[in-house]
């Protein structure tokens, strides 16, 4: 994931939150979401990253939207299929090609998957199937553009820059409901 450095707005904050399979996070400012964490084992790793990501911002209590993006990532971590695709993201410092391979991803249900090949035609790029695997190697709102659902050709799994890498992958992918190789334990 991408490191964000941005300075802190009025109304900007972050938080961490627990889910089923770990302790989340996420940052806001004006422009939406500005960043998620993925899971860790505990509360204090997970803070510790977004202070990292986000140096100069306070942790504060999520306004009424953000709230309700937390509660969503909450429920897809339990196994339900709520609809994240409206939430609100600040893609102010998101590269362009990179906005539409989160467009694409966007729009992939729970529990279904596209390859990087796949994005890569959706966008009219056939040949940019490793730009879209950097691009969501780059993805700052994990969860909420859900770059777990990206898969290699030919039944692979391709990468995933999160804690945990393709294990953590794989488990969201269970979670979901996905077809996926193996099930692997979230944390070792």
């Amino acid at each position: 994931m991408n490191s964000t450095d941005t300075r802190a707005a009025p109304g900007s904050g972050f938080t961490v939150f627990e889910t089923a399979i770990g302790w989340c996070g996420i940052a806001w400012g004006p422009g939406g979401i500005a960043g998620v964490q993925l899971p860790e084992s505990d509360r204090e790793r997970t803070l510790a990253r977004l202070q990292r990501r986000f140096p100069s911002w306070r942790q504060a209590a999520p306004p009424p939207e953000v709230q309700q993006a937390m509660d969503g990532v909450v429920s897809l971590l339990r196994g339900e299929q709520p609809d994240l695709a409206a939430v609100s993201l600040d893609m102010a410092a998101v590269p362009a090609f990179n906005q539409r391979v989160y467009g694409v991803a966007r729009s992939i249900p729970p529990g279904q998957t596209l390859t990087y090949g796949e994005i890569a035609a959706r966008l009219g790029e056939p040949r940019l199937a490793r730009e879209v695997g950097q691009a969501l190697g780059q993805n700052p709102f994990a969860i909420l553009v859900p770059c777990h659902r990206v898969v290699a050709a030919g039944g692979k799994t391709g990468g995933f820059s999160a804690r945990g890498g393709v294990a953590t992958k794989l488990r969201m992918l269970a979670l979901e409901g996905a077809a996926t190789p193996q099930l692997l334990p979230l944390f070792d």
